[in-house]
């Protein structure tokens, strides 16, 4: 059995331990010397997805094993920081921890709270406070949402920061209006065959349906990742039909794979998916 954390037999030495070998100037792997924050960052971002998928599939066996990929990218941008005498991985579990209890004060104080919904507007307070304290707050109300944030998942958050403070569509309805309003003004510069203009426009319906996504409490990434899957579901369908018949989508007319997509679609219907 392993020991407690910080002793030398417990699985996060022995990875804090293989991490500060592979970084080794002397001894280590001449490509994890070479690394920096900027060359990992992209892992970082592709562990989190792998997380999520694993999550998406509930496979719980690869979720620990992404979960581990994951904490690598921790402990390796931790490592590097300490290389440069900024922080540790202590330092980053001590302030993440104490991150936790502060913004939980009706769990680890005496605060009361009686809903989730309560807990969250605490919880953006509590950030709002973190960010004046840093000298951030004055900026904009926008300040702080992460540009490197996939795109559907930035709109969604500048438009939650926009709309708590009023700058927000009544109604899903008239956020809909909104969409219908950008649609046509996408059909009018296709129509130009103004393809800049076009694509400017193309933007705004997605920032509309971020904001759809936020009428529904949804978040737009999920959203378009279950659109995504049944998709593929949908054209293995048209595949494995068309192998049936000794044909295949490249020797398909659109007319006979829309067919078949439509007894996809009728197919889960049936199916209950």
């Amino acid at each position: 059995m392993a020991g407690p954390p910080g002793t030398s037999d417990h699985p996060l030495f022995r990875l804090l331990e293989v991490m500060a070998r592979l970084r080794d100037k002397a001894s280590g792997c001449p490509w994890d010397v070479e690394q920096s924050f900027a060359s990992i960052a992209p892992y970082t971002i592709e562990e989190a997805y792998e997380v999520a998928d694993a999550i998406e599939r509930g496979d719980l066996g690869d979720l620990k094993e992404e979960l581990g990929d994951l904490l690598l990218q921790v402990a390796y941008h931790a490592q590097m920081a300490s290389e440069a005498g900024a922080f540790d991985f202590a330092d980053v579990a001590e302030a993440i921890t104490d991150k936790m209890v502060r913004r939980h004060p009706h769990v680890f104080g005496d605060v009361v709270m009686r809903s989730a919904a309560e807990q969250t507007s605490a919880w953006e307070a509590a950030k709002e406070r973190e960010r004046a304290a840093k000298g951030a707050s004055s900026k904009s109300v926008l300040n702080g949402v992460a540009t490197a944030l996939p795109a559907l998942s930035r709109a969604l958050k500048l438009s939650q920061r926009a709309a708590r403070v009023g700058f927000v569509w009544p109604s899903v309805d008239q956020v809909l209006r909104k969409l219908d309003e950008e649609i046509a003004e996408l059909k009018a510069e296709l129509a130009t065959g103004d393809i800049g203009k076009a694509r400017e426009e193309l933007g705004d319906i997605l920032f509309v349906c971020a904001n759809i996504a936020r009428e529904l409490e949804v978040d737009p990434e999920t959203a378009l990742r279950a659109a995504n899957a049944k998709f593929v579901r949908r054209f293995e369908f048209i595949e494995a039909r068309l192998r049936e018949g000794a044909s295949s989508p490249a020797k398909s007319t659109l007319a006979e794979m829309e067919a078949l997509w439509q007894a996809a679609k009728a197919q889960e219907k049936r199916d209950g998916a």
